[in-house]
């Protein structure tokens, strides 16, 4: 499916309903233009989603929302104003514009507005709705499935908790320059979380997925299949049961291939985004052509791969999502950048507009983040390590955007004596700063991995979904908090 059927579809969904026309979204953004505000856009959406969650063998929760209106912005050099409305009715699109322009600066009414160029995009993924794909019976069947699995394979489950989400995205996009440019974005996830008992110890675990794909993922695919789900979740809970308290200190530590790669978004990936580099607070800002890391380590961001839950057709201005490589063997390349922020520092776009709805202001984010692969074996890298810690997964943590320092808990690790890993380990936290340990990467694995498709991103109060990976790679010395 290409943008061209999109625009058919976005154009049932969002304007025919509202007596809304091409020509009045034509008039809308006239009304914005001129004087000191030479761009503006629109941005509609109708969203259909759905959540069910299971608890104690029990559906206890289940939700359906609809939510639909246009975000609109005007923009006069460094200043926006910007704009909502929780409808699509022509009277709120006007208000709303008044209101951007206000803000912004002096516009002038009926402006000329260039002949719409409508964006023909190769679909990433699927025109599907989600919620359509399955019948109420068998999502809740799902969920009960994965329950009666994650208790028969080990006595001391306690506690189940299932949830399953899909969501179904119309958006259309219409700029002043005369791009207008529609997407169809279905995204489903699943996750499972055990909690399992053993005298006073109570350990928990957790394992999920998603796509941009309709409910078939849980359902055709062996991966993603929720009795693997299950079975993740109650492994690493009964480990932890088995682990002894982390060590402390400064050592080597091994990050194992696909999530770990939460990492490198949080505390390298923010730091590369446009809006942090042009105002100049980012650990990055300024070292385009410089080395921010050992020789190996490249970073790309790819909106392209199909089907994955960070990718997108078009971003949130109508632009084609691409492949942008920001570090490259250790040398810094590139930014991530919207409209704005590529003009004002002389760049282009490379798609990564984003925003977690109409109600929120565009800017520059993550999508698939990753590191790419390099030339060693996972075991090569492992027997390298006289004593350190194997991290394989990851519960959480905190990170300062701007300066890159984080503080991360290890869910899944075991430690590394004589170059074999040995022992499980809890109580693990990761320390430090993403600028650092770039430049103490000394062997990149060649089994990169991504992410199962849980992660979604967060950045001035907005979350939106993403996805992380990266191969093994050994980080000659990382503090590492723990007991012993």
């Amino acid at each position: 499916m290409t943008d061209a059927s999109s625009l058919t579809l976005a154009q049932q969904i969002l304007l025919e309903p509202a007596d809304l026309t091409q020509h009045d979204l034509h008039q809308v953004l006239g009304q914005l233009l001129g004087q000191t505000i030479t761009q503006a856009d629109l941005y509609l959406q109708n969203t259909y989603h759905e959540s069910w969650s299971l608890e104690d063998g029990k559906v206890k929760e289940a939700g359906f929302n609809i939510n639909k209106g246009v975000g609109i912005r005007a923009i006069a050099q460094e200043t926006v104003g910007f704009a909502y409305a929780d409808d699509l009715l022509y009277p709120a699109l006007t208000q709303a514009a008044q209101a951007a322009r206000s803000i912004a600066g002096q516009g002038q009414t009926t402006s000329a507005v260039p002949v719409w160029r409508p964006q023909i995009i190769p679909a990433m993924y699927p025109a599907v709705n989600p919620l359509a794909s399955l019948s109420k019976a068998d999502k809740i069947a799902i969920l009960h499935q994965i329950d009666r699995h994650a208790r028969q394979l080990d006595h001391r489950v306690h506690q189940v908790n299932a949830t399953l989400v899909g969501r179904y995205d119309v958006v259309l996009t219409v700029q002043s320059d005369g791009v207008i440019a529609a997407d169809v974005r279905p995204l489903v996830r699943l996750s499972v979380s055990v909690i399992v008992e053993e005298g006073d110890q109570r350990q928990q675990g957790f394992c999920g997925g998603g796509a941009r794909s309709d409910f078939s993922l849980f359902t055709e695919n062996d991966y993603h299949y929720p009795l693997h789900y299950a079975g993740e979740a109650v492994r690493e809970a009964v480990l932890k049961l088995q682990a002894i308290p982390a060590p402390a200190g400064s050592m080597p530590v091994v990050l194992g291939p696909g999530w770990p790669g939460v990492l490198l978004h949080e505390a390298v990936g923010h730091g590369l985004e446009g809006d942090f580099n042009r105002k100049g607070v980012s650990a990055f800002s300024n070292r385009l052509g410089e080395r921010v890391a050992a020789p190996g380590v490249s970073v790309v961001d790819n909106g392209t791969l199909t089907g994955r839950r960070g990718s997108l057709t078009m971003d949130d201005e109508g632009t084609p999502t691409q492949c942008t490589t920001l570090i490259e063997d250790g040398i810094l390349v590139g930014y991530m950048q919207d409209k704005l922020n590529a003009q004002l520092m002389g760049m282009q776009s490379t798609g990564n507009c984003r925003r977690e709805s109409y109600a929120h202001t565009p800017m520059p984010r993550m999508t698939n983040t990753y590191m790419l692969a390099g030339q060693y074996a996972p075991e090569e890298i492992i027997q390298s390590v006289e004593r350190g810690i194997y991290a394989v997964n990851f519960s959480g943590g905190q990170v300062d955007i701007t300066s890159g320092k984080f503080v991360f808990s290890v869910s899944e690790g075991y430690l590394i004596e004589n170059g074999q890993v040995t022992r499980p380990i809890k109580d693990a936290t990761l320390i430090g700063d993403g600028p650092t340990v770039l430049t103490k990467v000394s062997m990149v694995g060649n089994n990169l991995q991504l992410d199962g498709g849980i992660g979604t991103c967060g950045k001035e109060g907005q979350s939106v979904p993403v996805g992380v990976g990266q191969p093994t790679l050994k980080v000659d010395e990382l503090t590492v908090g723990g007991a012993a």
